[in-house]
């Protein structure tokens, strides 16, 4: 009997840099410092595998060119994590605050996934994202685990663009849908003894506390916003605030904006500056820059839900709403930059009520029994 030939593992094709593996599968091999890289196209035909072949070599010429002969073919995570903290140092866009909410995201992931920062990125595979995945999103909020996977990739792609690694391993892992948070808000009676609980607690700032939640409720300016008022911004004459917020790293959209007086917004800045006339214009308008012990304590004792002072903007919003303001008019008051999609989406919910409040106005039934105010509609065949 003749000896069977043995199957080749690897056949060439017509295009150079594809191979056919003995499974049908093809495969991508190209060449980066005398060293093979190997990719799988994930597919047995041959026209798409022309294509994915393409799509490959452009990446890998990309890389070769803009690798660094400075960065090692071991890169760390650890190390491509101080890259990618250095970029966003680096980012004058990023706020101070950003950055270190991302430096805490940062160390619960290490925390979460014991020896990943020594761990060389080209050895993390696809499955080891995943397993670490389901742990920590047994642990961790929805916000969180979203965040952390996008930090995650963040790094993983420092890797990427210095052509350590030709592909992202938790590029794949898959976000959790987050669930908006049910506001409840105190009614305007609720606000109005929480705030008069406050400000006849007895503390030397009792009042100024008073007074800033004030502000917050009746402008919807965030807590750091509010903080920075002076005197020269609130114009009476004009019948607005104008909101700059931090002098270094300003609003949270990096805008200036223009917030009317409401009413009760204009009687409590009047009153304060007529208490305070003499004070320069770049001085402060709120003494306190937050009072959240004491508005718990008021809460409490006022028996209403717990709130925070960006409760308070939320409550601005909604008492706009329900006043008839429309949306997209409330989002440009908030500062938000989005046309009113976010506003929308949290605060939707009081329109439809409002709408449906409005119906109850629609009435065919005649408003006096007489017979000449009844309105008689033609029946047509």
């Amino acid at each position: 009997m003749k000896p069977q030939k043995s199957t080749k593992t690897w056949t060439k094709t017509r295009k150079p840099n594809l191979l056919r593996h003995k499974s049908g599968r093809y495969y991508a091999r190209a060449y980066a410092g005398g060293k093979e890289v190997w990719q799988s196209l994930k597919t047995s035909h041959y026209s798409v595998a022309e294509a994915k072949l393409a799509e490959f070599m452009k990446e890998h010429r990309e890389r070769v060119s803009n690798s660094n002969g400075e960065v090692s073919a071991k890169m760390t995570f650890g190390e491509a994590l101080e890259i990618h903290q250095q970029n966003q140092a680096d980012d004058v866009t990023i706020k101070p605050t950003t950055r270190h909410y991302w430096n805490q995201i940062f160390v619960a992931l290490l925390k979460s996934w014991p020896g990943l920062a020594e761990m060389e990125t080209r050895r993390v595979s696809k499955t080891d994202c995943k397993k670490w995945a389901r742990t920590f999103r047994k642990v961790a909020s929805p916000t969180r685990y979203n965040n952390t996977i996008s930090g995650l990739r963040h790094v993983f792609d420092v890797a990427k663009d210095t052509g350590v690694i030709y592909s992202n391993p938790a590029e794949r892992l898959e976000r959790v849908p987050v669930r908006a948070k049910q506001l409840t808000l105190p009614s305007s009676d609720q606000f109005l003894q929480i705030v008069d609980v406050v400000e006849h607690a007895g503390a030397w700032c009792s009042r100024d506390c008073a007074d800033f939640l004030r502000g917050l409720a009746f402008t919807g300016c965030r807590k750091g916003e509010a903080g920075q008022i002076t005197w020269r911004d609130v114009d009476f004459a004009a019948g607005e605030i104008v909101v700059r917020g931090d002098p270094e790293t300003a609003t949270k959209n990096w805008t200036v904006r223009r917030v009317p007086l409401i009413p009760d917004a204009r009687a409590l800045f009047e009153r304060m500056r007529s208490e305070r006339a003499s004070e320069p214009l770049d001085v402060k308008v709120f003494r306190v820059g937050e009072c959240r012990k004491a508005l718990d304590r008021a809460c409490k004792k006022v028996g209403a839900d717990r709130i925070t002072h960006h409760d308070l903007r939320h409550l601005f919003a909604t008492r706009s709403i329900e006043s008839g303001v429309d949306i997209p008019t409330v989002s440009r008051w908030l500062g938000h930059k989005d046309g009113g999609a976010l506003a929308m989406k949290t605060y939707g919910h009081l329109r439809r009520e409002h709408s449906i409040a409005q119906a109850q106005r629609v009435t065919f039934t005649p408003t006096s029994t007489k017979q000449a105010d009844v309105i008689a509609f033609p029946v047509t065949g």
